[in-house]
């Protein structure tokens, strides 16, 4: 049975140096667009699964979703944002010029993070995982712009490049595919449009 699965990256998350990047929660502006998609799902109604990264940004956006659905939240640690702890938190300028060179190079560890190969074979792994166990009802994944980028480029069989990323404003964005084709039919969309029905 074709079933529509959807990927959806945390929006705006408290940037605090003084934390490890995993424990990074939502801001007041993240917060308050995951609960406004939660009151007004729209097009994630049908959906019988929600799958999230252990990330606190990312379960703090799963978290209130399956609850208004009514499903149980399942995480899956291996959906990670790309392992960039060799480096911990950048100031944003350097953490820019450090992103462009790990989409710009993807076999190579930029600094003594995770290769953009190794990361898209991980997320790629993980979600055909996930889709592989006949479960039928609509999917939802939610994790972090970086692999989702990397699965998005996988899912559309183009090249990585940071051009596919979900772009400025914070996150908060999201796709979709069918489980038949696996073939996005459109780019990153706000996470505000779920609620509009797409």
């Amino acid at each position: 049975m074709t079933k529509t699965v959807r990927y959806l990256t945390h929006p705006q998350v408290l940037i605090d140096p003084s934390r490890e990047i995993t424990d990074w929660p939502l801001n007041s502006v993240g917060t308050a667009r995951v609960t406004a998609l939660a009151k007004q799902l729209g097009s994630l109604s049908a959906t019988k699964r929600v799958i999230s990264s252990a990330e606190r940004k990312a379960l703090e956006t799963a978290g209130p979703l399956a609850t208004a659905l009514g499903v149980s939240l399942e995480i899956r640690p291996l959906m990670h944002e790309n392992d960039r702890s060799s480096t911990g938190f950048l100031p944003p300028e350097e953490f820019e010029k450090v992103a462009d060179a790990f989409f710009a190079n993807p076999s190579l560890s930029i600094l003594g993070w995770e290769t953009a190969h190794d990361a898209q074979r991980r997320i790629v792994s993980e979600v055909e995982l996930c889709l592989s166990d006949g479960v039928g009802g609509d999917v939802l994944f939610v994790g972090h712009g970086g692999v989702g980028t990397l699965l998005f480029c996988a899912l559309t069989g183009k090249k990585i490049d940071r051009s596919h990323d979900q772009g400025p404003g914070g996150g908060g964005c999201w796709f979709q595919f069918d489980s038949t084709d696996r073939r996005p039919p459109h780019p990153w969309r706000v996470m505000e449009s779920l609620a509009q029905g797409g």
